[in-house]
């Protein structure tokens, strides 16, 4: 990867838009048995914090989930599509226990649940030229994880892509198996996008706390951190 490009396309959908980026490098993002009861009880009090973003009957009412399916209603997308972080809080309010699966992914989904935001991290070494986010011309090409056909990107759909297709699709929803995490990854680029001023707030407080905690499961620290806005781009 070379930089990360926020296209005017997405700034003139969201005006209020933030985008925080933290770049990490030289980490093992191995499984172990060193830190697994450690990230267990991550993931168990942080799901228990979310329980403050899903206090409102019906789900879909809930602040976080309401503002989120607003912001999906600006582009086309597949039927279904969904906010991450709706995602994670639905099944963490229906009682679902999240159980490790690699440091990295375990770490960044504990900060997703506590501070109710979407968090997304790629692979660096497996973007191809530049990461944009912007509209999709269409047609841009993905394979999701465990697919066997391309399944290519709508025309103005909101995208995270690169010189050979669509990284994530649908702003936060799915991402590529070609740029995701995997057991190997030793640099990544971690994402989180906000699309008004309280999401801002809470993405800064999340990206503060996930630079804490990356030197305690992975022995370095972040290279560097960067804010996005309109004003700033």
């Amino acid at each position: 990867m070379k930089d990360v490009m926020i296209d005017d396309s997405f700034w003139q959908t969201y005006p209020e838009a933030q985008i925080n980026l933290m770049w990490l490098t030289g980490f093992d993002n191995h499984d172990t048995d060193d830190n697994l009861a450690e990230r267990q009880e991550l993931l168990r009090t942080a799901t228990a914090e979310s329980d403050k973003f899903t206090k409102v009957d019906p789900f879909r009412n809930n602040p976080v989930v309401a503002e989120w399916r607003e912001a999906y209603q600006q582009f086309p997308k597949r039927k279904g599509a969904r906010s991450s972080i709706e995602a994670l809080l639905k099944r963490a309010s229906q009682g679902h226990e999240f159980t490790p699966i690699e440091p990295l992914v375990d770490v960044y989904n504990s900060i997703s649940l506590r501070y109710g935001v979407p968090v997304g991290i790629e692979d660096r070494d497996k973007i191809a030229g530049d990461l944009h986010l912007g509209t999709a011309q269409g047609g841009e090409s993905f394979f999701p994880l465990g697919a066997e056909e391309d399944d290519p990107a709508r025309a103005g759909e909101m995208i995270y892509y690169d010189d050979e297709g669509a990284v994530c699709r649908s702003l936060n929803w799915r991402e590529a198996q070609r740029t995701m995490l995997t057991d190997d990854t030793t640099n990544g680029i971690v994402v989180m996008e906000s699309v008004n001023a309280d999401q801002a707030a809470r993405a800064n407080e999340a990206m503060a706390a996930l630079a804490e905690l990356i030197p305690t499961y992975f022995g370095i620290k972040p290279d560097k951190t960067a804010v996005l806005t309109a004003e700033t781009k």
